[in-house]
C-alpha cells in the first residue's frame, strides 16, 4: 500500500508541474495586456512603461514564471493587479463559499443517487426502472444553468422561500448561509444526481450477473439482501469514479451557477479577474482550482484501493 501511496504522490506533483507550465502559457499569451487595460487607450508610453514595471510585467517571462511557482510553494500567491491586494487573502475569502456549495451539492447529489440507483437496479426492467431512468434522462438532457434560473422564479420570487441570490456570510450563522447555498446546490446536484443514478444502476446490473452474487441467492439470501450485504461493494468503483469527477467538477465548475445566484465563490473572481485582465489572480485562481482537483482524484484512487485491494497488488 505504501508502494501504491507514493506512486500516487509521484503523479500528482508531476501533475500539478505540467498544469503549471501550461496554465502560465495558456494566460500569458491571450490577447490584452494589463497595463493598458488599467490605464486605458489614451495613456503615455511613460506611464504606461512605469506600470508594467511596477507590476512586474517588464520582467522575461521564464523568470516570472519561476518567481511565480516559487511563490505559490511559499504560500505567496502574489498580489492582484486590479485590486493591490493580496491573491491570498482573496482567495481566503471565496474558497469559504465554493467549497461548502460543491461539498453541499455533492452530498445531495449521492443522497439522491444512491437510493434512486438501488430502488432501479432492484426492479430491473419493471415500471420503478423505466420511471427512474425517464427522470434520470430529463435531469442530464436540462442546462443547470436554466434549471437555476427557474429555481429562482418558483422558490425566490414567487413563493420566497429563499433569497434570490448573494451570500450572507457564515458570520451571520450557519443555517442562512446554509439556505442561501441550498438553491446553487440543488441546481448543481440534480444534473449530476442524474448521471450518478445511471451509473450507480448500471454497476448493480453487472454486478447482479456474477458468479458470487448466483451463489449468495442459494446460500439463502433475498434479492434485497444480495444486494446491500454483496453487490453494493463491488459496484462501489465505477461509481466512486464517477464521484471523484464530479466533485471536480462542481468545485471547478461554478462560475456560471456563481454568477446567476451572484455569490462571491472562486467561479465568479476567476470571471471578475479575466474580464479585467488581472493575470496573476487569474493564473493563480486556475492553479489552486487543479490542485483541488488533482487532490480529490489522489483521494479517490485511494478509494479505490480501500474497496478493492486488487488494485495495489497491480502497481
Amino acid at each position: 500500500m505504501l508502494h501504491y501511496v507514493l506512486k500516487r504522490l509521484l503523479s500528482l506533483v508531476l501533475s500539478l508541474a505540467v498544469a503549471s507550465l501550461i496554465i502560465f502559457v495558456v494566460i500569458e499569451i491571450a490577447p490584452g495586456d494589463p497595463a493598458s487595460f488599467m490605464l486605458g487607450i489614451n495613456a503615455q508610453p511613460e506611464t504606461l512603461a512605469a506600470l508594467r514595471s511596477e507590476l512586474g510585467l517588464d520582467v522575461p517571462k521564464v523568470q516570472r514564471y519561476f518567481a511565480w511557482v516559487g511563490g505559490m510553494m511559499s504560500g505567496d500567491f502574489g498580489t492582484s493587479y486590479t485590486y493591490r491586494t493580496p491573491v491570498t487573502e482573496m482567495v481566503a475569502t471565496r474558497v469559504g463559499v465554493s467549497i461548502p456549495l460543491a461539498l453541499y451539492a455533492l452530498i445531495l447529489s449521492v443522497v439522491i443517487a444512491f437510493p434512486a440507483g438501488l430502488f432501479a437496479a432492484a426492479r430491473r426492467g419493471r415500471t420503478g426502472d423505466l420511471g427512474v431512468m425517464g427522470a434520470t434522462q430529463l435531469g442530464v438532457a436540462v442546462p443547470n444553468f436554466w434549471f437555476a434560473m427557474m429555481l429562482v422564479l418558483i422558490f425566490a420570487i414567487h413563493l420566497r422561500w429563499f433569497s434570490a441570490g448573494g451570500f450572507p456570510g457564515w458570520d451571520e450563522g450557519a443555517f442562512l448561509a446554509l439556505k442561501s447555498l441550498t438553491l446553487p446546490a440543488i441546481a448543481l446536484a440534480l444534473p449530476q444526481a442524474a448521471i450518478l443514478t445511471r451509473v450507480m444502476r448500471s454497476a448493480l446490473i453487472d454486478v447482479q450477473d456474477q458468479d458470487f452474487m448466483r451463489t449468495a441467492r442459494a446460500k439463502g439470501l433475498n434479492a434485497r439482501q444480495t444486494l446491500w450485504r454483496h453487490g453494493l461493494r463491488n459496484a462501489l468503483i465505477p461509481v466512486l469514479t464517477i464521484i471523484g469527477l464530479q466533485f471536480s467538477f462542481l468545485f471547478a465548475g461554478t462560475i456560471i451557477i456563481e454568477q446567476v445566484f451572484y455569490l462571491p465563490g472562486l467561479g465568479r473572481l476567476i470571471f471578475q479577474s479575466i474580464s479585467a485582465r488581472d493575470l496573476i489572480v487569474v493564473e493563480s485562481v486556475v492553479m489552486l482550482v487543479v490542485f483541488g482537483v488533482i487532490l480529490i482524484n489522489f483521494f479517490v484512487d485511494l478509494a479505490y484501493a480501500a474497496v478493492d485491494p486488487r488494485l495495489r497488488t497491480r502497481q
